[in-house]
């Protein structure tokens, strides 16, 4: 007891600095977590949480046995895992070349450049795709010049993926590239300077010294992003898709929204989002222990 409180003593600036922050998550995150017991009740606003009746899995089973149910898991996972698939590589390959230029002013330029989008509400990013790939947009006037279009992009169900997908990239890679600068950053020079004792040329060195170096943060990074895969961003789903779209872009997020807000069947939506909450800790630990006995390094 006694060690305790010579540590708290000793650390109590810290302490008081990452207050906040555990304040914050208790708060708007575990507290909040008490609401998901609505999901196996009849949840009745006039009689509470407390007073409404039980009725166990049956907004589960319900969910289960929709029309809905396997469209709505089969276009998450596919835009999850596509986004994953296309997305996690390019900050890694943006970071490797970045690090290459040696024109200090240049490589500021392009990070500065490509760190821009990110900072670009997500409402402001689809207006620009909708203005885009409109009929009178940049991108159909450009196909009309060799023949071809216009194409309804938005209304077509096949381009929704490629869109969704490829306007992330062009958003995120910048600044997911943040990390791995700072990962190469701490690489020891020593090991670059030994590779050039040796008569190793720049892609020899940055295949077995700078990505070698980089696979303790891809593994965590990946971790995290496994996840995360369910958790297919609502907002810019919702901003972009219509009817004429959901067989492709309706997934469970968009869902749960119709659903819990505009038809407030709040019991019905929380059972699906507990559901896909579960998909994300199952796949996080998976991943998780799948890493450690591969690579050594896990988050826990």
């Amino acid at each position: 007891m006694r060690q305790a409180l010579r540590i708290l003593n000793r650390d109590k600036y810290l302490l008081i600095l990452i207050l906040p922050v555990l304040l914050y998550y208790f708060i708007f995150h575990y507290i909040p977590m008490y609401g998901v017991i609505i999901a196996f009740k009849n949840f009745k606003p006039l009689k509470g949480i407390l007073g409404s009746d039980w009725v166990g899995f049956k907004y589960f089973i319900m969910f289960f046995d929709s029309v809905y149910f396997w469209r709505l898991l089969k276009n998450t996972l596919l835009i999850s895992i596509y986004s994953f698939v296309w997305s996690f590589p390019v900050p890694i390959f943006f970071a490797l070349m970045l690090n290459e230029v040696r024109e200090g002013l240049f490589k500021k330029a392009v990070q500065t450049i490509s760190y821009l989008p990110h900072f670009i509400s997500i409402v402001v990013i689809c207006g620009m795709i909708v203005n885009f790939t409109g009929q009178h947009g940049i991108v159909n006037t450009a196909l009309g010049w060799i023949g071809i279009g216009p194409i309804p992009f938005l209304s077509e169900p096949s381009w929704f993926r490629d869109i969704y997908i490829s306007s992330g990239i062009w958003q995120g890679f910048g600044w997911g590239s943040i990390i791995y600068l700072a990962a190469i950053a701490g690489i020891d020079p020593q090991l670059y300077e030994a590779a050039n004792i040796d008569g190793a040329n720049r892609w020899q060195k940055m295949w077995y010294i700078t990505l070698p170096c980089l696979v303790p943060t891809i593994v965590i990074l990946l971790i995290l992003n496994a996840g995360n895969l369910m958790d297919v961003g609502f907002e810019k789903i919702n901003l972009l898709y219509n009817p004429t779209t959901y067989e492709t872009a309706d997934v469970i997020s968009t869902y749960v929204y119709r659903q819990g807000i505009q038809r407030a069947d709040y019991s019905y939506s929380t059972a699906i989002g507990l559901f896909n909450n579960v998909i994300n800790l199952i796949l996080l630990v998976i991943v998780n222990r799948i890493s450690r006995k591969v690579s050594e390094t896990s988050l826990w």
